[in-house]
């Protein structure tokens, strides 16, 4: 597994950014898919995480703003993003844990991308 996170950026509260997350190694089934963010100063902390069968967790901060979604074909998971907030900028890093092991746990992911800049203006 050897992934690979895009689509970073900055944007103004109130708008939208889609992260992609990309396998280009071998072995995407079965995985549950991650992501997580940190700003500096503290923890990363849980954002999304979606698992082969496309059951979805979210933290409370986002639910009902981002969409978490996967395309195995292509395996690539999104991370939809709407109504950003100035307290959602963060680096932003996928992850992949080889079945469910725990969703939320950063410790369980045994494969991490490189995190992309998400900036929100006020």
């Amino acid at each position: 597994v050897q992934l690979q996170a895009s689509g970073g950026g900055l944007v103004q509260a109130g708008g939208s950014l889609r992260l992609s997350c990309a396998n280009s190694g071998r072995g995407f089934g079965g995985y549950t898919m991650g992501w997580s963010r940190q700003t500096p100063g503290k923890e990363r902390e849980f954002v999304a995480g979606i698992t082969w069968r496309r059951n979805v967790y979210y933290a409370d901060s986002v639910k009902g703003r981002f969409t978490n979604s996967r395309d195995n074909a292509k395996n690539t998971v999104y991370l939809q993003m709407n109504s950003l907030k100035p307290e959602d900028t963060a680096v932003y890093y996928c992850a992949a844990q080889r079945g469910v092991q725990g969703i939320r746990d950063e410790y369980l992911y045994s494969y991490w991308g490189q995190g992309t800049q998400v900036t929100v203006s006020s």
